[in-house]
């Protein structure tokens, strides 16, 4: 497949792209809010409040024959409840390169690169004593893929292609460690498999839009099983500057639980475009 790759991408017939390169750049940042409080309140309940700060910048370049996309997105978002001190509910940035190739087929080969981590430290608040589950790096996942891509439904672009993953740990080593070594815990760990990331988006209604990316990873050693991860974002525009933002996040990876992770936030979101 390596091979198929390096003739397709140095054909001598695709060498010369002299056409114009069109370059398109969006960036938006923003802030989701939910709030409750109580005065003087018979009926029972606790003040909340719980704030998001997003970022999603995007630049894409594309010429006859090549597309290169730059992805990158953080999410970062603290809550209270009561008189609890502030707790960490979104805590991830991302940043992702595609470039794709146009050589006249239904699909094109593409070859991606991705980073994600946690942006700084996370607890689980399941025990009296908060546990440290994340942290800057801890674990942080870099991949790359080989593979083609598909994009000739309307609203719809998706990818499939072999995957080089590699974990890096601190403290987390139950994501990096190798079971078979018992005389060591591995900090680094590299996984070869299949890896497919399909996104969609939609407008639902006039000022209705729903995107969604669902990853899926499996590894040789065991085909067995799946990482998923899929994000649905429904967002009302009530203007320029302010949204209504429902997101839903379902999570399975086999390293962090064995149950399915789900995230559910309905928020009022201030944004700004910054191109």
């Amino acid at each position: 497949m390596f091979l198929l790759f390096i003739l397709i991408l140095f054909n001598p017939s695709f060498a010369k792209d002299t056409t114009d390169v069109i370059i398109t750049t969006k960036a938006t940042t923003g802030i989701n809010i939910s709030q409750i409080s109580f005065t003087n309140w018979a009926q029972g309940g606790e003040n909340s409040f719980t704030w998001t700060l997003l970022g999603n910048l995007s630049v894409t370049s594309k010429s006859q024959f090549w597309t290169t996309k730059n992805t990158l997105k953080f999410a970062f978002g603290r809550t209270k409840l009561g008189s609890q001190d502030f707790r960490t509910n979104d805590n991830e940035f991302y940043i992702e390169t595609v470039i794709s190739r146009n050589v006249g087929w239904a699909v094109d080969p593409f070859f991606s690169n991705s980073i994600r981590s946690p942006i700084t430290t996370g607890y689980s608040y399941k025990t009296k004593i908060p546990e440290r589950i994340a942290d800057f790096f801890d674990p942080g996942y870099i991949t790359q893929t080989l593979g083609f891509t598909y994009d000739k439904i309307k609203g719809i672009k998706t990818r499939l292609g072999i995957a080089l993953q590699e974990i890096f740990t601190n403290r987390q080593r139950k994501f990096s460690d190798n079971p078979n070594t018992k005389d060591r815990v591995e900090a680094f760990k590299i996984e070869t498999g299949i890896e497919n990331v399909t996104s969609s988006e939609f407008q639902l209604m006039e000022n209705i839009l729903y995107k969604g990316t669902i990853r899926l990873f499996s590894r040789f050693e065991n085909m067995k099983y799946w990482d998923v991860r899929w994000d649905n974002l429904i967002t009302a525009k009530v203007n320029n500057y302010i949204n209504v933002n429902f997101n839903f996040l379902v999570v399975y990876e086999r390293k962090q639980t064995l149950r399915t992770q789900i995230k559910e936030a309905l928020q009022l979101g201030i944004i700004y475009n910054i191109i």
